[in-house]
């Protein structure tokens, strides 16, 4: 989309409060005073002289904010808003990738993001505009009430190719992966509560490589950033549902530890209603495969040495016994198990 940056103006008041009093633009701005009035927008154009009104280049309509703060010599933090009316259009990447020429033109030689772990809209911005995910600020947002939570950094360097970013996972095609029996879909927030009552399951939680979350509240932050750890290239989380009637029926991710290996591991499980009818192969196969057409060489997997069934799934699903790694797993009360590793590799790698 072609969109221009100019000033504020004072006409642009109301557009700015409406905006700003928007539950998503306030759920990501929580600083902001509340209600945000008119005298508030106000005293933002006074001051504002790094703030920009993003515009429709064919229609002059305000559609959201840019702007940035100087952080020491060359560098400067950068933050946005959108209108609702106007998201979903490319609005804030195209305003992004304006501001960073502007700014790279100047005194400028390095553009830095924080944002909030859920907002993934905001990242996926960041993304098409090459910013490079950096790492995480610990605590570094904060609340009214004083309470902190962390941000994710996204960086661009004056001589950085011009984006989009590369994504060691990229999205799904079409959004899933599907045989016709089973459909894989990103794990998101309103999966929440099936995903907590599954990991609960002693059945399921003393097969984890890591103890689940038994606490909701977790288990809801887990399912809200998800979609963040994918971006960020660590791991796909997938609900794996019934392609009929999208029942529910698990969930399977894949874990990408070992990119300079260009390896990756999948991890499963299934409701008790689900089991028995070759639901986890299927998923296992969809994702496996997906694994090696985004560039995996090898994909593994390992179960507990009497998790027979588990070892069924694997060897359904194409992968073959490596190894017995001793205690590699960790066991009930602290103590340690023995591992089964399988391993597929692509088929071109042999």
């Amino acid at each position: 989309m072609s969109v221009e940056l100019r000033m504020w103006r004072p006409e642009d008041a109301e557009t700015i409060v409406a905006a700003v009093n928007d539950p998503t633009t306030r759920r990501y701005l929580p600083m902001l005073p509340d209600p945000y009035t008119r005298e508030d927008a106000l005293d933002f154009i006074e001051r504002g002289a790094n703030e920009r009104a993003v515009i429709d280049g064919a229609t002059g309509e305000v559609l959201g904010c840019i702007g940035f703060i100087p952080r020491g010599p060359g560098v400067a933090s950068v933050g946005y808003w959108v209108s609702p009316a106007a998201r979903g259009r490319g609005v804030a990447s195209a305003a992004l990738g304006r501001l960073s020429q502007e700014l790279f033109k100047g005194e400028f030689h390095r553009l830095y993001l924080e944002i909030e772990a859920e907002n993934i809209a905001s990242q996926r911005v960041a993304v098409t505009a090459g910013f490079i995910r950096e790492g995480i600020a610990r605590g570094g947002g904060r609340r009214p009430d004083g309470s902190r939570f962390d941000m994710v950094v996204w960086a661009l360097l004056d001589d950085d190719p011009a984006g989009p970013s590369p994504r060691a996972l990229p999205d799904l095609p079409g959004g899933r992966l599907t045989d016709g029996v089973v459909t894989l879909r990103p794990l998101v927030p309103a999966d929440a509560g099936l995903t907590y009552t599954l990991r609960i399951r002693p059945d399921v939680s003393g097969r984890s490589v890591a103890a689940a979350p038994l606490d909701l509240a977790v288990v809801e932050r887990h399912c809200a950033e998800a979609a963040s750890k994918w971006l960020a290239g660590q791991r796909a989380e997938l609900t794996i549902r019934r392609a009929s009637d999208e029942e529910y029926l698990g969930e399977i991710a894949l874990f990408y530890f070992e990119p300079a290996l260009r390896e990756a591991m999948i991890g499963y499980s299934l409701t008790p209603e689900a089991r028995g009818h070759g639901y986890a192969s299927r998923a296992a196969r969809l994702v496996t495969d997906w694994g090696f057409e985004i560039g995996m060489a090898r994909m593994v997997a390992g179960t507990a040495v009497d998790n027979v069934a588990s070892q069924r799934v694997l060897e359904a699903a194409g992968y073959h016994r490596e190894a017995l790694q001793l205690a590699r797993l960790p066991g009930p009360d602290g103590g340690r198990i023995d591992n089964i590793a399988f391993a597929k590799v692509r088929p071109s790698v042999t």
